[in-house]
């Protein structure tokens, strides 16, 4: 016969065999292994870079060209030196304009940009004034091996192109003024050829004599301390 013993869930305190340390539950979260750590701090700081870039001011300006009408927007971050412009383009005339805000062939053959997206800016510096430029450059002499061949969208009369690029400002000292300038002309089929199909539209190779006929749209100059254009 078995002798009958009550069930026991727990240990008995005063055996030796079941005698533990008990330590305080911690209401603090295990520390993250090392490279998810890391990777969310840098998740974080992205975050934060984004959220303040996007609360930049922004400051708009309308210019009044002939036949086009251009709506351009600075947000300046002068922490970064990092300027972002957004800007409509609207054909007012009668006949298809060209537009030199995608670069050239030759820097989109080499991969420096994307075939039909807006290309960055060309620089000009000049006693603390920079000024950001699209537009057909004429051909330099001598000739290079591969020159580097405006492009350009065509817009329709009536209708608009919208466009935005971002660039930071590596200059030694902070600028005091920026401006932009956008090239613009009639679209004439003789000087225009090899048009080609992107995800951001059509885009054509244009003559080099276009830099003497274009038309330049400028922004005002906008003033880096005062944060806004001039009137």
């Amino acid at each position: 016969m078995f002798s009958a013993q009550p069930l026991r869930c727990f240990p008995r305190q005063h055996d030796s065999r079941y005698r533990q340390r008990i330590e305080p539950m911690s209401t603090q979260p295990p520390p993250l292994p090392r490279r998810p750590r890391a990777a969310i701090l840098a998740l974080c700081g992205l975050l934060s870079a984004t959220a303040a870039h996007a609360a930049m001011p922004v400051t708009a300006a309308d210019i009044q060209g002939q036949g086009a009408t251009l709506h351009a927007e600075f947000a300046y971050d002068p922490g970064q030196r990092g300027l972002r412009v957004s800007y409509r383009l609207r054909n007012t005339g009668d006949a298809p304009l060209a537009v030199f805000d995608r670069g050239d062939r030759h820097r989109a053959r080499i991969g420096r940009q994307t075939l039909g997206a807006v290309a960055s800016p060309a620089l000009v510096e000049r006693d603390g004034d920079v000024e950001l430029v699209h537009a057909a450059r004429p051909l330099s002499v001598p000739a290079p091996t591969s020159p580097p061949t405006p492009l350009a969208m065509k817009l329709a009369p009536g209708a608009t192109l919208a466009g935005r690029f971002e660039i930071q400002l590596w200059s030694k000292a902070e600028p005091k003024r920026l401006r932009w300038c956008l090239g613009v002309m009639p679209f004439e089929a003789s000087l225009f050829h090899a048009p080609a199909e992107t995800a951001d539209g059509e885009v054509w190779s244009a003559s080099f004599s276009a830099a003497d006929t274009q038309q330049m749209l400028c922004t005002p100059w906008f003033d880096v301390a005062k944060g806004a254009f001039a009137a």
